[in-house]
């Protein structure tokens, strides 16, 4: 039987990366020598990651005053991170809350200086992100801070907020290269790795040079930006194995035809969910239409002895993780760049099935 996992994160992975991965673990061609046992400062290793670099580049139009960093901590060390860095001596930004790891971000960001929610979602229970004119956007801030899509809720931005001259922070952890991305609009974009770019360990930094200048001399080395920027991301042994993982991935991204063609699949897998749910009065999707994520998909049923139901008998049938997050419920299809079509059309027939025998 095929197993499709909806997880969150950790998540699918493309079947020839962990082909090639398999191929190489006792022996990194060339080398004779597995990654998991060489140095982080040899060729072999260098070159790998140098070559993740370049493909990076080449799949999302990279700029070249941009700094690609690859960094320990999860996204969750980036909510200290990018505060420590970024806020100016006496000076503030804006978060925009729109889900439980915006809110996380603007707690940590609360706690290194003078941070301020500029929008906020709560009290829609976070079905859609902010319209502008719920904004209220200071033109003198360090920065603004957004996170792009909100895994536990189901929603996405459509377009990036328009925040003047300000730089604007995405975490892109859970929809990072599913569709084309303009870089030159951020001045930072930091994503976790275990979504959408590979296996946990590393978390993509992407970082405009001209904030290196804002990272102040006291922070310690490990939480200083210059410190893995002159570092080349090995200040200290970096995550290797994870690094080479994503590298496949992105690689991966580009055989498939890059972003455009990877963002044309995620409108198709989407779609079909989202049509199932407009079809049925016995699934109700929790996102509004227009901040739909093509990511993660949640639903609720007529109610949580149903949602139970459905998640332990779509298990049966080789659907798992369909549990919604402890905080809200339900149920969360996450079907990133990874996830087979095949997967989501199983999904629709066994809702359209459960809903046949328990409507």
């Amino acid at each position: 039987m095929t197993i499709y996992n909806f997880a969150a994160g950790p998540a699918t992975l493309p079947a020839p990366v962990l082909l090639e991965a398999q191929k190489d673990l006792v022996s990194f061609p060339g080398s004779g020598m597995s990654l998991l046992e060489m140095s982080h400062r040899s060729k072999p290793v260098q070159g790998m990651i140098e070559s993740a670099e370049e493909n990076i580049r080449a799949l999302a139009g990279i700029p070249d005053n941009y700094h690609i960093l690859f960094l320990q901590g999860g996204a969750s060390a980036q909510f200290s991170m990018v505060p420590m860095n970024l806020l100016t001596p006496g000076g503030k930004a804006d978060h925009l809350v729109t889900g439980n790891f915006a809110n996380l971000a603007l707690q940590d960001a609360q706690k290194v200086g003078d941070v301020r929610v500029a929008g906020s979602t709560a009290d829609r229970n976070h079905d859609r992100v902010p319209t502008p004119d719920e904004m209220t956007l200071d033109p003198d801030a360090d920065y603004v801070h957004f996170t792009g899509n909100n895994t536990i809720y189901g929603t996405e931005w459509p377009a990036e907020p328009e925040v003047g001259n300000v730089p604007l922070v995405g975490d892109l952890s859970s929809n990072i290269f599913s569709k084309p991305i303009d870089v030159s609009k951020y001045g930072l974009i930091y994503a976790g790795a275990q979504k959408n770019l590979g296996a946990a360990g590393v978390t993509l930094v992407l970082l405009r040079n001209d904030l290196l200048t804002r990272s102040p001399d006291t922070l310690p080395a490990m939480l200083n930006y210059n410190t893995h920027s002159k570092g080349h991301s090995a200040y200290n042994t970096p995550p290797v194995f994870s690094i080479y993982i994503l590298g496949l991935v992105v690689k991966w991204l580009l055989d498939q035809g890059g972003l455009e063609k990877m963002a044309a699949q995620n409108e198709d897998k989407a779609k079909l969910l989202y049509d199932q749910l407009e079809a049925s009065e016995f699934y109700r999707g929790h996102a509004l239409q227009g901040n739909r994520s093509r990511m993660n998909v949640t639903f609720n049923l007529p109610n949580p002895e149903l949602e139970a139901q459905f998640a332990t008998e779509a298990t049966v049938e080789g659907l798992v993780e369909l549990k919604g997050h402890r905080s809200v419920g339900g149920i969360r299809a996450s079907i990133y760049n990874a996830f087979p079509k095949e997967g989501v059309e199983t999904l629709v027939s066994f809702m359209k099935e459960f809903e046949r025998i328990n409507g």
